[in-house]
């Protein structure tokens, strides 16, 4: 059994990565035959993920959607590769079925029934690049610490600026949010050089100074890649879209051929009939005409009958004469 219940769009989980956030990912489900179809979704981490819904019922002919949502984790996985499948079964039930009707029993593959199955994999993409090195004045020398080990200050303002781009995803917006947080990030940083009072000057300018391209960098990179992103999504979703419609299309085309094929099968019978009912028609006008000469032949034939019993029998008038020369003669013969 070939029959494919349910189509799934994406055919791949994408979650955008990023440390100590969650990260949602919405899928489609469509089914196309005429069937009532019960799905149940699977994955080998049920602790790190969420689905709504994990069961439910897809009507014929109509769509369902489903969310995965990824926990948020602590530990960026190597080569941002992620070994967790989820699995995606579906089987039929009879029609009237409701969400609160699913059991695991139904997905059970005994009695010979058929339950249909798809593996679907995960991909993590990754929204910020690698922290890079930053240089950090400590007692007078210069040494290389990681970006998340900058003031507490500025982490609390890349982080509000962080979140508003993931908020507002229209990059002029983010452009100008970004640029009414410059002034803060510059007070941050004349706090720092007032703290710092044992570092030299020129030293503390050039830490800033590259500091201010990194955060700025940063930013930047996170919201060309997620404008990307954005852009990606649209057009896969655009894409979709049309390749549905091109489909459903194709699907109506086929339709009406069927339904012009069909047509021209009536128009052929109509045809045939009206030719049998005219045979029909003929046959019986020249029945009835074969009738009525057969009854003309009838009546001739009883009316000649009766000519020749009146031409059998004696006329009157020779019966008189005949009388009358018989009665001359007797009287002549008596005299």
């Amino acid at each position: 059994m070939n029959m494919e219940f349910l189509e799934v769009h994406p055919q791949e989980l994408k979650f955008n990565f990023e440390l100590k956030k969650q990260s949602s990912c919405s899928l489609r489900l469509v089914n196309r035959s005429n069937d009532h179809v019960a799905f149940k979704v699977k994955t080998t981490s049920p602790k790190k993920y969420c689905v709504r819904p994990n069961t439910g019922i897809v009507k014929p002919q109509s769509t369902c959607y489903f969310v995965v949502t990824m926990q948020a984790q602590r530990v960026i996985p190597s080569d941002m590769i992620c070994k967790d499948k989820f699995l995606l079964q579906s089987t039929v039930v009879p029609e009237g079925t409701t969400d609160e009707d699913i059991t695991p029993s139904m997905f059970a593959k005994d009695y010979g029934k058929y339950v249909q199955e798809k593996k679907l994999r995960v991909i993590l993409v990754s929204l910020s690049p690698p922290d890079s090195p930053v240089l950090s004045p400590i007692n007078g020398t210069l040494k290389q610490v990681p970006a998340y080990q900058l003031p507490t200050l500025e982490d609390q303002l890349l982080s509000t600026v962080d979140n508003y781009s993931s908020d507002h995803k229209d990059v002029e917006d983010v452009e100008e949010f970004r640029m009414g947080y410059g002034e803060q990030l510059e007070l941050a940083k004349d706090v720092e050089s007032k703290t710092r009072k044992d570092v030299d000057s020129k030293t503390t300018k050039d830490v800033e100074s590259k500091t201010t391209k990194d955060v700025e960098s940063k930013t930047t990179k996170d919201v060309d890649s997620k404008t990307t992103e954005d852009v990606e999504s649209k057009t896969t979703k655009d894409v979709e879209s049309k390749t549905t419609k091109d489909v459903e299309d194709l699907k109506l085309v086929k339709d009406i051929e069927e339904m012009k094929s069909k047509l021209n099968d009536l128009e052929l019978k109509l045809r045939e009939a009206e030719v049998t009912i005219s045979k029909l028609t003929e046959d019986r006008r020249s029945t009835t005409e074969e009738g009525v000469i057969l009854r003309q032949e009838l009546a001739t034939l009883r009316s000649s009958r009766g000519i020749r019993k009146v031409q059998v029998g004696f006329p009157l008038l020779f019966v008189c004469m005949v009388a009358l020369v018989s009665l001359m003669l007797g009287y002549c013969l008596h005299r």
